[in-house]
């Protein structure tokens, strides 16, 4: 079977659970295990003796104890740092104090790991790949991972959730940062009794977790099939399954790994047997491969009735519904009919009824403004498909050249694209003289005196029609634009939809 029929068979959303072999992936400053630590004792000692030497002190039956290397490298570091207040490591020390200040400690060791894997500095040779990878959040029902980086929470727009929030929360658009995150180095779990406390605290999370497992198809992404992180993983299940059960014939078939396998292309699924000390041996499904994108279009093209993201929002407003209100303070209103069209748009509806007498649809387009860059990047077929049901006056600004490429059946997109082009060349003709100027890039127009506040978006306009402003550089802006509501925001879509995709 190749991954395409494998995922396809998917009834339910997958769930990722992703190791540092992700982030190696297309990060520039990831690291492993033992590369990170090694990173961190270099700093500074100025080699790699002192780590060499802590690292074969903590050689155990032939294999190396990272969170014993991790310990004694953290007292080592945290000392260093304490006797050089203002030396190369200054600001590492300004958080600590600054911290002590409110009586909250932080370990220096934990803030420089925090700081080093703070910033994603993406492969620029990799943005094809991300690009994929991007597209099939709209299926991930969450994230499981022992990364400290934000690389998940950034491409997707999860919340992350570490150490007890977990227990409270809503799986649905998740990130499980079960062993931390780098927003908060207080909850970094690298040494030896972060682990053991880590164990002590993990029995209501395996609970939670377990739960996922049952009910989800698993893919184990960034991990080698003898990471211990799997075997750790397989132990707990195993210990609360019966292993000849349904429960734990249905984990085992919805299990993936995904082993990295250089130049391979391979998309055939393999069983694998895997032997856990102390319990029978668990075969599981595994697919060695280096064409990762395959896995995300397989992914991105499951089709299932509803997204991930849209369950999200209907367990928060039940939540709501539950407590009576909603998190702004406003009552919930409980409204019965037989006349779903008698129902005035509200922010939130949540309607319960026969599937004959309910379909899903946008009832305006300002959605399809506001949430543009997500339904392209996720290639949101059944979202687009809504965009022939609603209606799109002549005097709307609507960007519809991307969404026609990703859904070529839509029968307004002839009319819609004729509209578009017609009222980028109609406005911009109407503008005045010094909004065309010879800026390359946005800052050259925000700091020209010439072009007055009030026409900088017109003058943005403008250089994007005219290819004097890098689309890249526009779409950054587009998206961090505080209002996806107002017209000066559509307008500029609109150039930028239109430079961008009708080619």
């Amino acid at each position: 079977m190749n991954i395409e029929e494998f995922i396809g068979q998917y009834r339910n959303h997958p769930v990722l659970f992703v190791g540092a072999g992700i982030s190696l992936r297309y990060l520039n400053n990831a690291f492993t295990w033992d590369g990170l630590l090694k990173h961190i004792a270099f700093e500074p000692k100025g080699n790699n003796e002192f780590y060499l030497d802590i690292k074969a002190e903590s050689r155990e039956n032939g294999k190396y104890d990272y969170t014993k290397v991790a310990t004694k490298l953290e007292q080592e570091f945290n000392k260093v740092l304490g006797q050089d207040r203002y030396g190369k490591f200054k600001d590492i020390n300004d958080v600590f104090y600054h911290e002590m200040e409110t009586e909250n400690y932080l370990s220096r060791f934990k803030i420089y790991i925090s700081q080093l894997v703070k910033q994603l500095n993406y492969k620029e040779d990799m943005f094809d790949e991300l690009s994929e990878l991007k597209k099939i959040r709209k299926n991930i029902g969450s994230v499981i991972t022992t990364n400290y980086d934000s690389l998940i929470e950034d491409l997707f727009g999860f919340e992350e959730l570490v150490g007890n929030d977990i227990l409270l929360s809503n799986p649905y658009g998740s990130v499980y940062k079960i062993h931390g995150c780098c927003v908060d180095p207080s909850k970094i779990i690298i040494t030896e009794e972060d682990y053991n406390q880590f164990d002590e605290k993990y029995e209501l999370i395996r609970a939670q977790l377990l739960s996922i497992f049952i009910h989800n198809p698993i893919i184990f992404l960034g991990y080698g099939i003898g990471d211990e992180n799997i075997k750790s993983l397989l132990k707990t299940i195993f210990t609360y399954v019966e292993p000849n059960s349904e429960d734990a014939e249905r984990i085992r078939n919805n299990f993936l790994l995904v082993e990295y396998e250089n130049g391979s292309m391979s998309h055939a699924i393999s069983a694998h047997d895997i032997d856990l000390q102390g319990f029978s041996t668990i075969r599981i499904n595994k697919l060695k491969t280096d064409d990762f994108k395959e896995i995300y279009k397989s992914l991105s093209n499951l089709s299932l009735p509803v997204s991930a993201m849209d369950i999200r929002k209907v367990q928060s407003i039940v939540k709501d519904i539950y407590s009576g209100a909603s998190d702004d303070g406003t009552s919930i209103k409980v409204n019965i009919t037989e006349d779903i069209n008698a129902l005035s748009n509200s922010d939130k509806i949540l309607v319960i009824g026969s599937a004959k007498s309910i379909s899903y649809e946008h009832k305006n387009s300002s959605s399809f403004n506001s949430e543009y860059f997500d339904i392209v990047e996720e290639s949101n077929h059944n979202l687009i498909k809504l965009i022939d049901n609603i209606n799109i006056s002549v005097q709307q600004w609507f960007p519809i050249y991307a969404f026609d490429t990703i859904y070529r059946d839509l029968r307004k997109a002839a009319t819609l694209k004729e509209q578009q082009a017609r009222k980028i060349n109609d406005y911009l003709a109407s503008q005045p003289a010094t909004v065309e100027t010879k800026h390359t890039t946005l800052q050259e127009i925000f700091d020209d005196e010439g072009v007055t506040r009030p026409n900088e978006l017109n003058a943005i306009m403008w250089s994007t029609w005219n290819d004097k402003i890098s689309l890249d550089e526009v779409e950054s802006f587009l998206k961090t634009m505080p209002d996806k509501k107002g017209t000066g925001y559509r307008r500029l879509l609109c150039v930028y939809d239109y430079k961008r995709y009708s080619a």
